[in-house]
């Protein structure tokens, strides 16, 4: 991979603007978005870049060709005209993923089973020996993805999926994914030089995600990447890497403004005090239990208060009734002078019910769930739509008291 070469960089719907913006911080050239990813050429050193430090790019993949593909034969037949012993040999493990589109056909274990099938003889009839399969973690990950009747072969460079950062140890139901966090702090121009507050937090993936923009930590710093043990590339991609790592570690910032987060379930909280530690931003993030209908008097530098509240399935009964009278207070809550306002809503009702006028809208899609991203400029007095902010001027900086984890022990252990 000394020449540029085309790869392709997966991500949520509606994200792929972003992504694009930043894959050309990251040196990637000739960009052109597509839906659910973007197409860019890029070096080998690029393109570890890309996966140490794109936080918005789920997967980057190094695509080998697309064939159309007619029933089982034709899937066998597709994949078999690969040459697949330039990127794997009998001593390399290897996986197939399989996603489908309109196709023919009903399981993807189905289509991945024929593609590793192709595989397995192609090399043992290249090199009289064949690879082992290893699902769980395996040296050459391959993507297989049948959109009807085109079947689209990649190899997967990170291998787990980008958005696995590993510091979620505890999840919560309907949980952001770190690269969609990611993508919103992005839209919202945020750069970690300004105080930050998410007052439903969750399990503290907006968070986190601040946190590491705020310490210009790369995403991808504590994980391997699959094109490590690739064969042809594995040794000079981890000599690339160790590099890219190194200057990494050396050129992290301190935190100097607030990172705050509130979430009156105590489960939920607890469980965001757990990843925030996992991700190593004790020291920079200060969590404490709060309504986010009540919320404490703000920090008066101002910033940007971000979040990502329910959408109808998480605050019990009462409703689309409930779930407006819960917007409106919200609305009436969060409105503070001198902070600017980001929401990521599954609820149509939201806009409507928070009574202010956003300034911005974009679709995005979290998950299988269409949401619209809405942002309110910050004002000294006013939301911009001529309703009144809350009376008096924000406070210096709340003094969130620390809130402990159950189970203190066993973190420690």
């Amino acid at each position: 991979m000394a020449e540029r070469i085309a790869l392709y960089a997966t991500a949520a719907r509606g994200t792929e603007d972003l992504l694009a913006d930043e894959l050309k911080e990251l040196g990637a050239r000739r960009i052109r978005q597509d839906r659910g990813g973007v197409r860019f050429m890029a070096t080998l050193d690029e393109a570890l870049m890309v996966c140490l430090w794109s936080r918005i790019a789920m997967r980057v993949l190094y695509p080998l060709g697309a064939f159309e593909a007619h029933g089982a034969e034709g899937l066998y037949e597709a994949a078999v005209s690969i040459p697949w012993e330039e990127h794997l040999n009998p001593d390399t493990t290897f996986a197939v993923d399989a996603t489908l589109k309109d196709s023919e056909h009903s399981h993807s274990g189905f289509v991945a089973l024929k593609v590793k099938d192709a595989i397995v003889d192609r090399i043992r009839n290249a090199v009289g020996a064949r690879p082992d399969v290893n699902t769980r973690d395996p040296d050459v990950r391959v993507v297989a993805h049948l959109a009807r009747e085109t079947l689209s072969l990649s190899l997967d460079l990170c291998g787990e999926p980008l958005h696995r950062r590993g510091y979620r140890v505890r999840p919560t139901p309907a949980p952001l994914k770190e690269t969609l966090a990611a993508a919103l702090l992005r839209a919202a121009s945020y750069t970690g030089e300004e105080a930050l507050v998410d007052p439903m937090c969750g399990s503290g993936t907006l968070l986190i995600e601040a946190g590491l923009i705020a310490r210009k930590r790369a995403p991808g710093l504590n994980r391997d990447f699959a094109v490590e043990r690739w064969p042809e590339l594995g040794t000079r991609a981890r000599e690339l890497l160790a590099d890219l790592r190194a200057d990494a570690r050396r050129n992290e910032r301190k935190v100097t403004v607030p990172l705050l987060g509130f979430d009156k379930d105590p489960e939920a909280l607890d469980a965001a005090i757990r990843n925030v530690r996992a991700a190593k931003l004790s020291e920079e993030i200060q969590l404490a239990e709060g309504d986010a209908t009540k919320l404490p008097p703000l920090p008066a530098m101002g910033g940007l208060l971000i979040t990502n509240p329910p959408y109808g399935d998480r605050l019990g009964s009462g409703g689309q009734k409930g779930m407006k009278s819960f917007y409106y207070k919200l609305g009436e809550s969060l409105r503070v002078p001198g902070w600017r306002i980001w929401v990521l809503s599954g609820n149509p009702a939201f806009e409507s019910a928070f009574h202010a006028r956003p300034t911005m809208k974009r679709d995005m899609w979290n998950g299988p769930i269409a949401c619209t991203l809405l942002g309110y400029r910050a004002t000294g007095g006013s939301m911009g739509d001529g309703s009144e902010a809350p009376l008096g001027a924000p406070q210096e900086p709340v003094d969130v008291a620390p809130v402990r984890p159950q189970h203190e022990d066993e973190e420690n252990g």
